[in-house]
């Protein structure tokens, strides 16, 4: 049963669609290339290792509902469907807001559930969830701060927010010999943060429940401050 399972999430992943690269606005939009679908074994591990500390971070909240803040092509948030949950999810990019319909309508799910907002614009009204799920997204904006006041706002209790591990994150990239012209830092990335640094300006904004530590990211399970 675990095989057939792996063999049908290694299909979807295949055939799944990213951007790779395409900006919006002179900004990278969605996934810079296809890591669900990499031929890469050790990106593979890394990549299943990011997506079992999610699932055990959701499962532990157990919410009913789940808004994926920076859902680009929306990989998440269909898996997420799949498995019961009310979802949404939102992204400044239109580009990344049709793909991830497009995604939907190829698996046989609701497009609808994907709408273009930025995430500074998110309200309580119309964005709320049980859990806000906001992963590789913080490292791209310019105000990282606002961004989390307002993710605390539309929660109505957990957020799970990711970012890559610097300067673990750029050492691999280093040693792949990707993106050596600046240091290693992933196009498109503003913000390096350590597993420390990045604690430290998450609690000022609501209390970790979980730190989780899937190489070579940064993993918070969060609960707002009542």
């Amino acid at each position: 049963m675990e095989k057939s399972r792996m063999k049908e999430t290694q299909s979807e992943s295949s055939s799944f669609e990213v951007l790779s690269g395409e900006t919006d606005n002179n900004i990278v939009a969605g996934n810079y290339y296809n890591k669900y679908a990499t031929k890469s074994l050790i990106a593979r591990y890394l990549v299943r290792g990011f997506e079992r500390s999610l699932k055990h971070c959701v499962g532990l909240v157990a919410p009913h509902s789940i808004h994926e803040v920076g859902c680009g092509e929306g990989y998440l948030a269909l898996q997420w469907v799949k498995s019961g949950y009310q979802v949404k999810g939102s992204d400044f990019s239109e580009k990344a807001i049709a793909m991830a319909r497009k995604n939907a309508l190829a698996m046989n799910l609701d497009p609808d559930i994907f709408y273009k907002r930025d995430i500074y614009e998110l309200n309580p009204e119309t964005d709320a969830a049980d859990l806000i799920v906001c992963c590789e997204v913080l490292e791209h904006l310019e105000n990282p701060e606002l961004a989390l006041q307002t993710l605390t706002s539309i929660t109505r209790k957990y957020i799970v927010l990711s970012v890559p591990n610097e300067p673990l994150w750029s050492c691999m990239n280093i040693a792949r010999g990707k993106y050596l012209s600046n240091f290693g830092n992933t196009p498109g990335h503003r913000q390096r943060w350590s597993r420390k640094r990045f604690v430290a300006l998450v609690s000022q904004y609501c209390r970790i429940y979980l730190v989780n530590k899937p190489t070579p990211w940064t993993m918070l399970l969060c609960e707002k401050y009542e």
